[in-house]
């Protein structure tokens, strides 16, 4: 899967728990991403083949695989959905809390997700 930069991460969008989740953390001059992907649809190889496998031109990228999302998020799209698919999943963000004042948005509105505070 290709991502073309952090408006791609957010894309990302949860049915029956799985316990599968990966770190996604992407690094440029000035950019510095770290989100968590919970699976709670999409098929396990799907998901780790293609969902955590984000190709991000001139980003360092690392991809942590885990069973749950690790504590310590400023927010959380719950239940987001996939744009044009009927998977879901949850997107933990990681960073500048400031960021919610656009993350919050798109996940209510592009990924029909509920935004939460851990």
């Amino acid at each position: 899967m290709r991502w073309m930069g952090l408006s791609l991460l957010l894309t990302f969008a949860c049915g029956e728990a799985l316990a599968q989740a990966c770190v996604v953390h992407s690094q440029a001059e000035r950019l510095d991403v770290k989100v968590c992907q919970q699976n709670r649809n999409i098929p396990e190889k799907l998901f780790a083949d293609g969902f955590c496998q984000p190709t991000l031109a001139g980003q360092k990228v690392e991809v942590q695989y885990v069973d749950q999302c690790p504590a310590g998020a400023f927010g959380v799209c719950s239940n987001a959905q996939v744009a044009n698919m009927p998977y879901r999943q949850d997107i933990h963000y990681y960073g500048v809390a400031t960021d919610a004042a656009y993350l919050q948005p798109y996940c209510e509105t592009q990924s029909q997700g509920t935004w939460l505070k851990p």
